[in-house]
């Protein structure tokens, strides 16, 4: 039994005094009126109607049970009335993603985008690992990756290339590398840690063939801070040309050896399948897709 279609059949019964009138106005069998008023009578342990071959009445605990009934479905639809109309641009929206080049700027335009909806609200999460969408309720992630998640709705934004950088006068200092094998002995390297192991992620080539540089003299779990320690001269980065344009164009970071070919990664805008995604999610995911095009594509 469905309680709320029998409070529905029970509250128009009462109002009619007719099963028969009762399920013109439902649209439904008389039989369905009379036998889901009999559940409803058993679900409660209390006859709702006294009835004879002639009339109907409703009985004393039939008549204290009506606007209780009533107050119960006109709350249930009002719920579901209030998240269906009222509440489409209201509530949070989730979006997890790495530190990006000039994400402050980007989480501006989006937040500024967004003021026509002030009671939708942005929980912006920077975590270099991909949260989980279902532990974490994250609605929108952007990643970049090799390929991305086919579970996924996917908005490509950018090729990312990576590529090997240091410092002018690290370059001085140790003369430039002869191949990629004097690059790999004689430079420091820094390395990146995988958050959830505590190793260094493994240096990659082509994405297939990897290698360890023999020195390494900085770490750290934030690409951005390995960054920090090429321009302070510490240490030969591989890293994005994305997350190096601006040190490029300046001459603070130059490549290393840039004959050698290495990963090309998709920078993608991503949110999870679901049967019904709320309307503030697109909305979102539309206005950030555009953003990031802007400064990214």
């Amino acid at each position: 039994m469905n309680k709320l279609d029998a409070l529905k059949f029970f509250i128009t019964a009462a109002e009619t005094l007719n099963f028969r009138e009762a399920a013109v106005k439902l649209a439904i069998s008389p039989s369905v009126v009379t036998r889901t008023i009999a559940e409803l009578e058993n679900q409660l342990g209390e006859p709702l109607f006294k009835r004879n071959t002639r009339s109907i009445a409703l009985t004393s605990f039939g008549e204290l049970f009506l606007p209780k009934a009533k107050r119960l479905l006109e709350d249930s639809n009002a719920l579901f009335q209030t998240a269906k109309d009222d509440n489409e641009m209201k509530g949070v929206v989730r979006i997890t993603l790495f530190r990006l080049p000039n994400h402050e700027q980007i989480l501006y335009e989006l937040l500024t985008a967004l003021r026509t909806y002030p009671e939708l609200f942005i929980d912006w999460r920077l975590d270099m690992m991909r949260l989980d969408t279902v532990e974490h309720r994250i609605d929108i992630g952007i990643r970049v990756g090799r390929e991305p998640n086919p579970n996924f709705i996917i908005k490509p934004i950018a090729r990312v290339q990576h590529i090997f950088v240091a410092a002018p006068d690290l370059l001085e200092r140790l003369g430039a590398p002869k191949d990629f094998e004097d690059l790999r002995q004689r430079y420091p390297f820094s390395g990146l840690i995988n958050p959830e192991t505590g190793k260094v992620w493994e240096f990659m080539l082509d994405g297939v063939n990897t290698f360890l540089p023999r020195h390494l003299e900085f770490f750290s779990t934030d690409p951005d801070t390995q960054i920090q320690a090429a321009l302070a001269g510490r240490a030969v980065v591989q890293a994005s040309d994305l997350a190096c344009k601006e040190y490029l164009a300046s001459g603070r970071l130059v490549k290393v050896l840039p004959e050698i070919q290495q990963e090309k990664w998709q920078l993608y805008l991503y949110r999870p399948y679901q049967t019904i995604t709320p309307k503030r999610v697109m909305k979102v995911f539309e206005v950030l897709e555009g953003v990031l095009r802007k400064h990214l594509g």
